[in-house]
């Protein structure tokens, strides 16, 4: 009788992609830490990005800059502005252009309102991380103000002295202890 052979697993199931975490979730690409010191974040929408292929392989790689990126919004659609990718590694004389404009993928309803908003007020549209979702890439777009220089200090101030009070009571649990 023959030896049946069993399928070697190879720990990875069949509908993730290899870019993805092993937790499950989101594969992040790029994060936009400076929009959250720059910025009061008002409210988030997750958009889809309009890429070409070798934009894509160069996302895979882990390659993307949102320090200077921002959207805007054109003729009732919405634009991402300043977004760096580099060119892919690998790629031939066909390879795209770092930083060229891209579209965003919102539904009508969302746009209208980012419209209004962003029309009447001193409202911005900022993208604050770039990541995978089942293999398409995703943007988390914020509507944003912009905070003044005394507002900066504040959340400075504020998370100094968070950490003060984690480390004072860090000091007195292990006096505690001892």
């Amino acid at each position: 009788m023959a030896k049946k052979s069993t399928p070697v697993d190879s720990g990875r199931s069949k509908g993730k992609k290899a870019s993805a975490p092993r937790g499950g979730g989101p594969a992040v690409i790029a994060t936009n830490r400076k929009a959250r010191h720059d910025y009061h974040i008002l409210d988030t929408y997750e958009c889809g990005v309009v890429l070409v292929g070798t934009e894509v392989k160069a996302l895979r790689e882990g390659k993307a800059s949102l320090v200077d990126a921002y959207a805007t919004i054109d003729a009732g659609e919405v634009w991402l502005r300043g977004l760096h990718i580099p060119e892919y590694s690998r790629g031939n004389f066909w390879n795209h252009t770092p930083r060229r404009v891209r579209k965003l993928l919102l539904h009508r309803r969302e746009i209208d309102s980012l419209t209004g908003k962003v029309r009447d007020g001193n409202h911005t549209l900022v993208p604050l991380q770039l990541y995978f979702v089942d293999g398409r890439l995703k943007c988390e777009l914020a509507l944003a103000r912009g905070k003044q220089d005394y507002d900066k200090r504040q959340d400075i101030k504020r998370r100094t002295e968070e950490r003060e009070v984690v480390r004072e009571l860090g000091r007195k649990i292990k006096g505690m202890k001892g």
